[in-house]
């Protein structure tokens, strides 16, 4: 049987270019495809079929020039044979070309950039908690695409907590971070921060990306991340729908959930650098950062980005825009494609469990500062 190598589904991205081998032993050369009406690429999500009895290397070819290609040294490509467990496998990268290895002892294997959650997933992820108590949905807008900007609230408090993500589709981790926040929220854990707050949750900013198969953009090729300073219906729908429910709402507490190509640990970045910036505003996302570590192991505060000089921040960023038009304590969580290197997992790495876990862990680090908030 012929390998044959799909990638046309829901969340899917891979290009053959070259099949080439005989009897056990096969070589397939790939390329990601860029995103549409964009440069970047990186996410790949593929199957191969008819690999039972053969010893096949996969060659993404264009590695090289992908957005991140800081971030291929180290990385492990993830594999499931079953679309359920996604496990680590050895993965080289050497001048512009990831390689990787299979052996099939079955007939079908999916490979990823990371375990994917699809848009069929997040349609089942928001049936579910629609229908739990207490838990209100909206549609708060449509995507160039026509899909739906899901919402959910939850609680009934004074202070105003925005949690978001997906901004970048190619960053699946941030859908099972929603899902184990969601979770812990429609629990009976949560009833202190619900009586303190009313909690909005957008699990995924940008649907047309996720189901296309983009690393960072949505249908138009626009980055949503750089869209907060001015948001059109025309570039950039899902940003504006929900910046306009936030100026309905007012915002507290923002957390912006993202995935990090290169830093192997979770970390989170701030406002620095704001035109209003104050040390007394700043000190409150600092102790959460500090609160998070030494609640969770997998946390640290040592690695993370460079913090923007004073009166340097992007307000395009959504976590700046959010600090500066409302006073949020506002944070970006990124989560890595390789594993927190603190707590590692020589399987799974950075897992989908992992970022669920994480997400009840912020979550309950909230609801202990939220009074002060």
């Amino acid at each position: 049987m012929t390998l044959q190598i799909n990638a046309a589904f829901d969340g899917g991205n891979i290009r053959l270019v070259e099949l080439s081998g005989e009897g056990d032993d096969w070589t397939c050369d790939l390329e990601i495809v860029r995103d549409h009406q964009s440069d970047f690429y990186q996410w790949f999500y593929f199957r191969a079929a008819g690999l039972r009895g053969k010893r096949v290397t996969f060659r993404i070819v264009n590695a090289g020039q992908s957005a991140y290609p800081f971030g291929w040294p180290g990385y492990r490509t993830r594999a499931s044979t079953d679309l359920a467990a996604w496990r680590m496998i050895d993965t080289r990268y050497d001048g512009g070309v990831l390689q990787f290895d299979w052996t099939g002892t079955g007939d079908l294997a999916w490979f990823a950039y990371f375990a994917p959650f699809t848009m069929e997933m997040h349609a089942r992820l928001v049936a579910r908690i629609a229908a739990c108590p207490g838990v209100t949905h909206r549609e708060l807008g449509q995507t160039l695409d026509g899909q739906a900007i899901d919402y959910l609230r939850l609680g009934s408090g004074a202070k105003q907590v925005w949690l978001y993500g997906r901004q970048h589709p190619g960053e699946s981790m941030t859908e099972f971070w929603m899902e184990g926040a969601l979770d812990w929220l429609t629990s009976d854990a949560a009833a202190p921060l619900l009586a303190a707050a009313t909690v909005h949750v957008v699990p995924n900013m940008n649907p047309d990306g996720t189901r296309r198969g983009h690393l960072r953009t949505n249908a138009a090729g626009v980055n949503l991340n750089r869209e907060w300073h001015a948001p059109s219906p025309e570039r950039s729908p899902e940003v504006l729908c929900v910046l306009r429910e936030m100026d309905r709402t007012g915002v507290t507490f923002a957390m912006d959930v993202h995935g990090d190509e290169a830093i192997p640990a979770n970390f989170i970045a701030g406002f620095e650098g704001i035109p209003s910036w104050t040390d007394a505003h700043g000190a409150k996302f600092y102790d959460f950062g500090r609160r998070l570590a030494a609640h969770s192991r997998d946390f640290q505060t040592e690695l993370g980005y460079e913090r923007s000089a004073p009166g340097k921040a992007n307000l395009s960023m959504s976590t700046n825009q959010l600090a500066e038009r409302f006073g949020a304590v506002s944070v970006t969580l990124e989560m890595p494609f390789k594993d927190h290197d603190p707590n590692p997992d020589a399987a799974f790495g950075w897992s989908p469990e992992r970022s669920r876990e994480l997400g009840v862990s912020c979550l309950e680090v909230v609801a202990e500062m939220i009074d002060g908030l």
